[in-house]
């Protein structure tokens, strides 16, 4: 079996996601009951929800993702793995969180081990560095 192929800076531009905003949008959100389901249960919204627009780019639907799972009901890194979670479905490898602060070590290896799945994951001041596998990589080496 063969390592993991992480995405480099040759693969694509990584994009970032504010963390704060999204938090802050989330604080204004009008919730209907289902955004509710979706925010206490949110693989629910992770494997229903279809993005509307299907002319939107990864990164666009991402957010808009983003925005219906992620909850200021529950700690920084269960959202983190939940955006985490998101990326990979979305087939992106390369993307920043900016958060507002910066993260301790034991949050970064309770996210580590709660994804599961190899990732890289850089910590750069308040921002947060994240790669994850290439798909289908492994067959392809």
């Amino acid at each position: 079996m063969s390592k993991p192929q992480f995405a480099n800076a040759e693969q694509g531009e990584a994009f970032c996601f504010d963390y704060t905003d999204y938090l802050s949008a989330s604080c204004k959100k009008r919730w209907s009951f289902i955004d509710a389901i979706y925010g206490v249960i949110p693989i629910f919204g992770m494997v229903t929800r279809k993005a509307a627009a299907s002319s939107q780019t990864d990164q666009e639907k991402l957010k808009a993702l983003a925005l219906q799972v992620l909850s200021t009901q529950v700690n920084d890194e269960t959202n983190i793995i939940r955006l985490i979670t998101l990326a990979g479905q979305q087939g992106l490898t390369r993307f920043d969180i900016q958060l507002p602060y910066a993260l301790e070590g034991e949050q970064l290896a309770q996210i580590r081990q709660e994804v599961g799945s190899p990732l890289q994951l850089t910590q750069q001041d308040e921002r947060l560095l994240i790669r994850l596998p290439i798909p289908n990589a492994a067959t392809s080496a």
